[in-house]
């Protein structure tokens, strides 16, 4: 269970968006910053709460949790996100409880940056953009980033993210790839690839189809920084895959 924390209306607006999302597996608090300690004595000591998402700045957020912590095995995950919803940070039990696969999965709710500093995945430099069909297989997918990764002679413990635009984030045969190879899915909103002024194949024939002129490319250079294209999209059957590296 997942524990939302806000104390603005704000954040209220985003905390909501963030529970409904999490199907039952999230509880909402909202209320005054008076009585955060309280609330915070409760979460980690009491009913001590998978993870914990504060809707607040980052500061206070450190100096409620900090008299609580005990290690990073038995701390539950912690993320902080900003008044407007722009980051999620992974603050604490990023690897081992789970608070970087957590602050990224708000980062999909929300379409936020999500902030990740572990040494073991600020090492990973690789980005999967991937565009598919409709109700695409798993094992389409599987073999088509496998494919993608042996051409650029890198391999699957250096790929941070697999990414692709909102349009697919429900595409379950995605999902189950990504789980299947332990690679986290980021999701770029369509606005942010229509507004990108990098540069990529651009195809009339796709944006006929859904209104943009790519996705696998964009989303591979989108999902980082710094990033360049060290594959161009490739298609195997009904999957389109290309490769970003982060410099």
């Amino acid at each position: 269970m997942i524990a939302i924390v806000a104390v603005t209306k704000e954040g209220e607006e985003i905390a909501k968006i963030i529970n409904s999302s999490f199907s039952g597996k999230s509880k909402l608090y909202s209320l005054s910053k008076g009585r955060l300690k309280n609330l915070v004595n409760k979460l980690f000591d009491k009913d001590k709460f998978e993870g914990i998402v504060f809707i607040m700045a980052l500061g206070i957020v450190v100096r409620l949790i900090t008299p609580h912590l005990k290690n990073k095995y038995l701390d539950p995950a912690v993320v902080a996100i900003d008044r407007v919803g722009r980051f999620a940070i992974s603050v604490i039990s990023g690897h081992e409880g789970g608070a970087n696969k957590l602050a990224i999965e708000i980062g999909n709710i929300l379409y936020a940056e999500p902030v990740i500093t572990t040494g073991s995945e600020s090492r990973k430099k690789i980005i999967i953009g991937i565009g598919c069909r409709r109700n695409v297989k798993k094992e389409e997918i599987v073999k088509g980033i496998k494919y993608a990764i042996t051409k650029t002679k890198s391999s699957l413990n250096n790929v941070r993210y697999v990414a692709t635009i909102d349009l697919k984030k429900n595409e379950f045969g995605l999902k189950k790839a990504c789980l299947e190879l332990r690679v986290p899915l980021r999701i770029i909103p369509m606005d942010v690839i229509k507004n990108f002024k990098g540069k990529y194949q651009r195809s009339s024939f796709v944006k006929e189809k859904i209104g943009i002129e790519g996705v696998s490319e964009p989303c591979a250079l989108l999902a980082g920084r710094r990033t360049k294209l060290i594959l161009p999209k490739i298609k195997t059957g009904r999957v389109t895959v290309a490769v970003a590296r982060e410099d």
